[in-house]
């Protein structure tokens, strides 16, 4: 069987890089294709992946439609010659599109509840769309839930082990204390409207350093308030580094969902906080993240929690009880994939108790 699995943002690359190796691993040809969006492309190089270059991220309407004709077109003619029997990606339209033009099945892997235009656009060409079970739309009959979160894909134990070189690689060690903050571009699609710290960036720094060193990674750049609080870690490092900080405050929720489940204690904020299923139960059912829309009460919680002497003890044994009850969602990915469409028949029998 061959399988196409489409790239369009670097939280992708993590999704799925574990699953391609089993699948190789178990003697099915995989193409990858992928957008040069951020740092897919540098994540694809550092894992030694071979993959195709389907296009430039757009920014503004006008390119991203042509954008979308453009990167579509490219797609097809690499799937047509491919002849894959099915498309795999994390809701991307592209693949979708081109799926049901060359007539083979689509499987979304989704976890963006506020993420509705791309929905729209990749929903009526897909035949299956999973999701982790805490996700808070229902979507009819092409649904699947499983028991996991798409972070645990490759934060999972059985795959992810923390790379102490990434602290040497920034003059740390073990006993020194630092905090990660996340900003984004809010260029995405999704994003319009919406917001996260705004202006209330530089006091957020001035505050919380005195529990440690601060790093900003951002999506934009960084201008020359915050020169030298820039993280210089290569991006496949990156969860290593999210692993041993002390804590992590961001507009970022793939990140601030990947700090919680490494047991690195998370602050989310966003005007979007509240529409995530995900960060619903990491919060409530395992106290792992924090989410607020008010900038203000996030920097008292921060406080707050970085006066405990035993926050990285707490949130530790919080991370081994969600391991506890949650799944290897590479494992059921895989095992899904390779038995499809007998897997999605399988579920449906069971959804309705047959």
């Amino acid at each position: 069987m061959k399988i196409l699995i489409n790239l369009d943002h670097p939280a992708h690359v993590h999704l799925f890089k574990n699953m391609i190796r089993n699948l190789e691993k178990d003697g099915y040809k995989v193409k990858i294709t992928a957008r040069d969006k951020e740092v897919v492309l540098d994540l694809l190089n550092a894992y030694g992946f071979e993959y195709e270059n389907t296009g430039e991220h757009q920014r503004g309407l006008f390119n991203k439609v042509y954008g979308m004709i453009k990167i579509d077109h490219k797609l097809y003619r690499i799937a047509r010659k491919f002849k894959p029997d099915i498309l795999v990606s994390a809701g991307s339209p592209y693949a979708a599109h081109v799926s049901r033009l060359l007539n083979k099945p689509h499987i979304a892997f989704d976890d963006t509840e506020h993420s509705r235009e791309q929905y729209w656009l990749y929903s009526p060409f897909t035949e299956v769309i999973c999701t982790p079970s805490c996700f808070k739309k229902d979507l009819g009959k092409k649904h699947v839930r499983y028991n996991g979160y798409h972070e645990l894909a490759y934060l999972h134990p059985n795959y992810f082990k923390p790379d102490l070189k990434v602290l040497s690689d920034l003059n740390l060690t073990r006993r020194d204390k630092f905090i990660i903050i996340r900003l984004i571009s809010w260029s995405a699609s999704h994003d319009v409207g919406e917001h996260g710290l705004g202006k209330n960036i530089k006091r957020l720094v001035k505050r919380i350093e005195d529990y440690g060193s601060v790093f900003i990674t951002s999506e934009t750049g960084l201008n020359n308030d915050f020169e030298g609080y820039g993280i210089t870690t290569s991006p496949e490092q990156i969860h290593s580094l999210l692993y041993f900080a002390e804590m992590y405050i961001g507009e970022g929720a793939t990140m601030a969902t990947e700090s919680g489940i490494l047991g690195t204690p998370s602050i989310y904020i966003s005007s979007l906080a509240k529409t995530l299923g995900n960060f619903n139960e990491l919060q409530n059912k395992y106290g792992l993240v924090y989410s607020f829309t008010d900038p203000r009460r996030a920097l008292e919680k921060a406080i707050e929690l970085l006066g405990d002497r035993n926050l990285r003890l707490e949130w530790q044994k919080k991370r081994e009880i969600l391991l506890k009850e949650r799944i290897d969602v590479t494992k059921w990915m895989t095992d899904f994939i390779e038995s499809y469409p007998e897997s999605f028949y399988e579920y449906l029998k069971n959804r309705v108790g047959g």
